[in-house]
């Protein structure tokens, strides 16, 4: 999840305050649009996904590199990190704790480390345990299945 920082007008401040190398975008894109088509074409998922989205709308709040979310009910069911292993802990501390503030009703997240190619699962209040999977079982589908040549 990223933070922007911001301290003054946007046109003073043009910092944009994202780190997101190619590798990263590249991953996101590749996640994004798979689902995506699986979400509108072959309608085999009935989460939308929605990269680098505000939890809540209404205020400052985290910003995943990618939300699943549900269209009729408007909450996010899942939420997918993509970092590096030096990032990783933190990611994975952000997850958890977005998972169990319990104020969004998020049910999984996900956390990519591109550098190694693992996966990491949080699934909600299970007590910061982490396990080594890329299968999501709110949307029946393995992730990494996107990321194969």
């Amino acid at each position: 999840m990223y933070y922007p920082k911001f301290d003054g007008p946007l046109f003073l401040n043009d910092d944009m305050g994202t780190y997101a190398p190619r590798v990263h975008q590249r991953i996101l894109s590749k996640l994004d649009s798979g689902l995506r088509w699986l979400f509108e074409k072959e309608k085999k998922i009935n989460l939308e996904p929605l990269p680098e989205t505000m939890v809540n709308e209404d205020e400052t709040s985290p910003t995943p590199d990618l939300v699943l979310v549900d269209p009729d009910t408007e909450l996010i069911r899942v939420v997918i990190e993509i970092c590096h292993t030096v990032g990783l802990k933190g990611d994975i501390r952000k997850v958890v704790n977005l998972l169990d503030n319990n104020l969004y009703d998020i049910q999984e997240g996900f956390i990519y480390d591109y550098k190694t190619g693992k996966w990491y699962r949080y699934k909600a209040n299970t007590g910061g345990l982490v396990e080594e999977s890329s299968w999501s079982d709110v949307l029946v589908l393995d992730l990494n299945a996107f990321l194969l040549p």
